[in-house]
């Protein structure tokens, strides 16, 4: 079994933000702690990218793939604008619009009889 690399993410208490660099946005906590299997910190750092920064992405590309949270707010969370924050999600296989069948074709109903 591979050694594990902890992230650790510094609170600013006083400011109620994270540290510069740190994973989390608007979190009311001291810091978290994640541990990562050796091999992927060291796959991370052979495609250059830092740690902190794909956990960030993919933490809030999750939760926005969950209906968790706006694109508004997840752009805000990773530093894009709107757009960017979209077509980001979109080129992950993330859709924009996340309608059923169902909805879909009432949304097309709708339209015609405009």
């Amino acid at each position: 079994m591979s050694a594990v690399a902890p992230l650790e993410i510094e609170w600013d208490l006083q400011r109620e933000r994270p540290v510069c660099g740190s994973l989390l946005e608007n979190v009311a906590m001291g810091g978290v702690q994640i541990e990562l299997d050796q091999d992927l910190v060291a796959l991370l750092q052979a495609l250059d990218r830092p740690v902190e920064d794909a956990a960030r992405e993919l933490i809030v590309l999750e939760l926005y793939r969950e209906g968790e949270l706006t694109s508004g707010k997840g752009a805000q969370l990773l530093g894009l604008s709107r757009e960017g924050f979209i077509r980001r999600a979109s080129a992950r296989g993330i859709p924009y619009l996340q309608l059923s069948r169902e909805e879909l074709r009432q949304e097309a109903e709708e339209s015609e009889s405009l």
